[in-house]
């Protein structure tokens, strides 16, 4: 099987649902921006080189419906002859995406592929605008249906993770997101174009564009301060807003190909995709996902905890997070995880997350002169995903 090399990993800002500076920017916009800048981004690619794409997005209907891989890809100029699909596996459809991609060039099927991540929570709402449970299954399994942040609450419960342990990883995730902010270290995000609907005069309304190039949800906590925040999901729980991933809308994108096209156009390799592995888990408490999936990507590519150089664990929850880094004997490694702050800072647009994720962990590898990264997450439903990349 041949390798799949990166030549591009970019992602937009991440912006609050409904608050954010997205929040009229559809979702089409985001993510075709996104993909015809990695293209822009590459010396000597150009789009007809492309040949596939494949976009996550954890709830593909209405404005972020129909195939929003094709729709994406033409609206990003690409020509005709660039396919598109769109894949879906909740919180790691982003990853999935990338994985697919870097397949089809893994087995020979293309040479040069794109995979991509979007989710706009303003426009798709948590669970989508219409969920429909199955009536009489969820009588009898009604935990594939239920809160994920109550899934929270449940790892915090059963594994014996504090609300001030909560709280102070969710004041350390804003802190370090900050100093990387001001500090100009994330170097894989793009200033991308948003839109903003304008009264006029005479009452029409005017289509306005600006440029977004900051993470807009860091803010200043400490754990004394968010230890006064209300819970959310039980009465006498230890989950709040402060100490959960925000809702975030966003884009992100990653190209990949083969060594002969490396080679042919002379496109730079910065990394390729070593393994990815995916998990079940209990559906009620589904934040464990990475501490299965971890062991699985690492068992699979020859390689320990010790090899990693940078881990880029999704902070879907402060209380499923803290859980798999103890789980997995990472808290002497806590310098390499999420250097830059993780999603309670920076925002879990879903199905972007994996995408977004990557770009962050390939652009954080060369800050450290690392080899080795890990993205990994816990996802709806009961299931974890974990990819390992190379730097070369």
């Amino acid at each position: 099987m041949r390798d799949a090399y990166i030549v591009q990993s970019v992602r937009t800002p991440g912006c609050k649902q409904k608050r954010g500076q997205f929040n009229q920017t559809r979702p089409e916009e985001l993510v075709s921006f996104i993909m015809k800048a990695a293209v822009e981004k590459t010396p000597n690619l150009k789009p007809e080189h492309l040949e596939d794409v494949m976009v996550g997005c954890a709830f593909p209907e209405a404005e972020q419906g129909l195939n929003l891989g094709r729709i994406a890809a033409k609206m990003a100029g690409f020509p005709d002859s660039v396919s598109g699909a769109t894949v879906n596996r909740f919180c790691a459809s982003g990853l999935e995406a990338i994985a697919l991609a870097a397949s089809r060039v893994q087995m020979g099927w293309s040479e040069i592929t794109m995979g991509a991540g979007c989710e706009s929570m303003t426009f798709v709402p948590m669970g989508g605008n219409l969920p429909r449970p199955h009536p009489e299954y969820s009588k009898t399994d009604p935990e594939m249906y239920i809160s994920m942040g109550i899934t929270a609450e449940n790892v915090a419960n059963r594994y014996d993770v504090s609300r001030e342990d909560q709280d102070k990883f969710a004041s350390d995730s804003q802190a370090k997101a900050a100093r990387a902010r001001d500090n100009g270290l994330f170097t894989e995000i793009v200033p991308t174009p948003a839109f903003k609907f304008v009264e006029q005069a005479d009452g029409t309304w005017k289509k306005e564009e600006f440029i977004v190039k900051h993470d807009d949800g860091i803010r200043e906590s400490t754990p004394e301060g968010l230890g006064k925040l209300r819970t959310v999901f039980a009465a006498n729980g230890s989950v709040t807003a402060g100490n959960s991933s925000q809702t975030t809308d966003g884009a992100a994108a990653t190209i990949i190909a083969s060594k002969e096209k490396c080679d042919e156009l002379g496109l730079t390799p910065i990394a390729k995709l070593v393994t990815y592995a995916t998990v079940g888990c209990k559906s009620d408490e589904m934040g464990v996902g990475p501490r299965y999936a971890i062991p699985k990507a690492l068992e699979q590519a020859g390689l320990t905890i010790d090899d990693i150089d940078i881990y880029e664990i999704n902070e879907a929850f402060a209380s499923q997070a803290i859980y798999c880094i103890r789980e997995l004997g990472l808290e002497k490694y806590m310098d390499k995880i999420n250097i830059h702050g993780g999603a309670i800072a920076l925002g879990h647009p879903l199905g972007c997350t994996g995408a977004k994720l990557t770009a962050t962990c390939l652009a954080n590898l060369k800050e450290v002169n690392g080899k080795y990264g890990i993205v990994s997450m816990c996802i709806g439903g009961g299931m974890g995903a974990a990819a390992i990349f190379e730097r070369v």
